[in-house]
């Protein structure tokens, strides 16, 4: 590995600093347009009950519009002063001060879905070459509309978020980021962090990873009644606020906020459960690998194989060559970031653990990840990367025709770090071949199995919570049944997680259900499409750009017909499971042949 500097970001080409003049002219332009577009939308009016008319209609989004792109680079900016250094007092201010003008303008966009679904949203969104434009969002917001409650009903709903589900939320995130652990580990015993503990899942050592597992158990358990009562809270709250607003059943607004129908939910999830074999399959293989008769729920993430260090620049290089291969758009973006500073890799105190990548301005992107020697990174930066990509594409489009939804948002990423894998695995071969694939399989299997096991707990949850209460021990025996149905007997049975409902954030939020089918569908979708790209490269990159310049603007299976996709059919999230059941067959072959090696 050569010697390399890991880059930061610059900032300073959008404002000089958080204490510029330019920075607080524009903060200052943010809350003076916020104020008139609020007047607009009271003297137009834009509220419930009003006639919504072309002509003031296309008025209104172009300034809502306008404003919307004058506070991104403002909040962005801030946003990511905050997640490159926690410790920012100033920018840690200033992110509170965004807050509240994010807070009005949900009330207005509120007001504004109300307003369009008194009209007849059909018949505007043709009556403008503007207003065409955003037929989508005039046809998602009647919806909107239509399941509102009254505004003072919606009124009061807001003001007692803080104390209702934002507030279950955050006890479970302070209880959870708070347990300090006893680990027996080999060398003595530790007092840890929760976080602490559950990375030691990645170590080589299986009494270490033994250890942990027993350890988070017992703290879990500790803490279970508090857990159990964050996750009544707020799948309680969930089911009264769903029925006042129309909603059938717990599924329907989660699937609506995806852009996605029952039917495709139901195609996506009946093919992963055809596929659990394979990834069964590929943890048998794993357990060989590690000379185990069966895994354990510790055994997960236990590192297979030897892989080489990769300095960033190299990272770099590997990652622009192979963008630069697919095309030159691609290449050029890439480039781009590496020139104008668009990454910041480097770990550090202070800095924000994880990796995202968010639009800044134009076509501006920024990536936040924290860099470490291995494919790991290298892997992180093509998928952050393939969201710039992403944004590059949906630049031409305005802030409320970019409005993607997560089954969608995961598409380029996705795709960017197949080409790149793809890429690598033609490079190696022996035990670095063998840590690669099983490092991939690894991602694949907690995507298609655990958000399975995770979608049938939540369901179940749901289905019971409607009755009554569910005790720490329900839930405990839900999750337990969850990984049953879909790990089935490549894990001991005696040594699952059935805490895995306390562990997950992505549980405990009111505002956002089934926080997990969204990761399927965009791992699976990804995949589907880069094998339309290996079937056939040249018409697949004439259509690949406008689709993702489209992802706010057409449901999910109306973008997937240009490629002459039927989500609804099971027969193309097989195509993509197919890719994945590929690298369990090399993951086999590369175990054997370490074996008799």
């Amino acid at each position: 590995m050569e010697s390399t500097s890991i880059p930061r970001w610059n900032l300073s080409d959008v404002f000089p600093s958080l204490q510029s003049p330019e920075f607080a002219a524009a903060k200052e332009s943010v809350s003076s347009r916020l104020r008139s577009l609020a007047e607009l939308y009271d003297a137009v009016p834009v509220r419930k009950g009003t006639s919504c008319e072309a002509d003031r209609l296309e008025r209104v989004l172009r300034e809502t519009n306008a404003f919307l792109e004058e506070m991104r680079t403002v909040m962005v900016y801030v946003s990511a002063h905050v997640a490159a250094d926690s410790r920012y007092e100033l920018a840690q201010a200033n992110l509170s001060e965004l807050a509240k003008v994010q807070t009005e303008v949900s009330k207005l966009t509120a007001r504004l879905a109300a307003w369009i679904a008194g009209g007849d949203a059909e018949r505007l969104s043709e009556a403008t070459e503007y207003l065409r434009g955003h037929r989508h969002f005039l046809l998602r917001s009647k919806v909107l509309g239509e399941r509102q409650m009254t505004p003072d009903e919606e009124d009061l709903y807001a003001e007692l978020q803080p104390s209702a589900g934002t507030a279950w939320s955050k006890l479970h995130g302070n209880v959870t980021s708070t347990l300090e652990v006893e680990v027996r580990l080999p060398h003595g015993p530790r007092r840890l962090s929760m976080s602490q503990v559950r990375n030691l899942a990645f170590s080589p050592d299986r009494a270490v990873r033994e250890a942990a597992y027993e350890a988070e158990l017992e703290a879990w358990q500790r803490v279970e009644v508090t857990m159990a009562a964050c996750l009544n809270g707020i799948k309680g709250e969930v089911l009264v606020v769903q029925r006042r607003r129309g909603w059938a059943d717990p599924l329907d607004e989660p699937l609506f906020a995806s852009s996605i129908d029952r039917s495709v939910l139901e195609a996506m999830l009946g093919a992963a459960r055809e596929s659990f074999p394979v990834f069964r399959r590929y943890l048998r293989a794993k357990a060989r690998a590690l000379d185990l008769d069966q895994l354990a729920w510790y055994d997960l993430f236990a590192p297979v194989g030897r892989e080489r260090e990769w300095s960033f620049d190299e990272a770099e290089r590997f990652v622009l060559k192979h963008f630069e291969a697919y095309s030159p758009r691609m290449g050029a973006m890439a480039k781009r970031a590496f020139q104008e500073g668009w990454v910041d890799a480097e770990p550090r105190l202070g800095k924000r653990d994880g990796a995202f990548c968010t639009g800044l301005r134009a076509d501006e992107s920024r990536i936040l990840m924290n860099f470490k020697p291995s494919y790991g990174s290298v892997s992180t930066l093509a998928h952050e990367l393939g969201h710039a990509y992403h944004n590059l594409c949906l630049a031409s489009r305005a802030p409320l025709q970019r409005s993607t939804p997560m089954t969608l948002a995961e598409t380029a990423s996705i795709f960017c770090e197949t080409l790149v894998r793809q890429a690598a695995l033609k490079t190696v071969g022996g035990e670095e071949r063998l840590s690669l694939l099983e490092a991939s399989l690894q991602g694949a299997c907690q995507t298609v199995v655990d958000i399975s096991s995770r979608f049938l707990f939540e369901r179940e949850v749901f289905r019971l919570r409607q009755g009554r209460e569910l005790s720490a021990r329900e839930l405990c025996a839900i999750m337990l049944d969850s990984q049953e149905k879909t790990y089935g007997d490549a894990l001991h049975p005696e040594k699952r997680h059935p805490y895995m409902w306390a562990v997950k954030p992505h549980y405990y939020s009111a505002g956002r259900s089934f926080y997990n089918f969204p990761y399927l569908f965009g791992h699976l979708f990804g995949l589907g499409l880069f094998r339309r790209f290996q079937e056939d490269p040249e018409a697949f990159r004439a259509g690949y750009d406008d689709l993702l310049s489209s992802t706010g603007m057409a449901p999910a299976s109306e973008l997937a017909a240009r490629f002459g996709i039927e989500l609804s059919k099971s027969a193309f999230w097989e195509s993509s499971l197919a890719v994945l059941e590929e690298d369990v067959r090399a993951f086999e072959d590369a175990v054997a042949g370490s074996k008799d090696g």
